[in-house]
């Protein structure tokens, strides 16, 4: 889950796996695998590194192999 900020400045949490794009003209658009979408303040590159350490933190978690 990465935490993002809604134009308003309320905090929401989005579950990083469930993105299928994100793009920015000029907020940055989030939209999901279920047709939901959502503009948020951080930049497109803010919300790529949130989702890229979300996907290492859970790699982490899993046993070697």
């Amino acid at each position: 889950m990465i935490t993002l900020t809604r134009l308003n400045g309320k905090k929401f949490v989005v579950n990083a796996e469930l993105i299928r794009t994100i793009e920015e003209n000029p907020d940055t658009t989030i939209k999901l695998i279920n047709g939901d979408h959502m503009i948020v303040t951080e930049s497109m590159r803010e919300v790529v590194e949130a989702a890229v350490q979300y996907g290492r933190s859970l790699r982490r978690l899993l046993p070697p192999s």
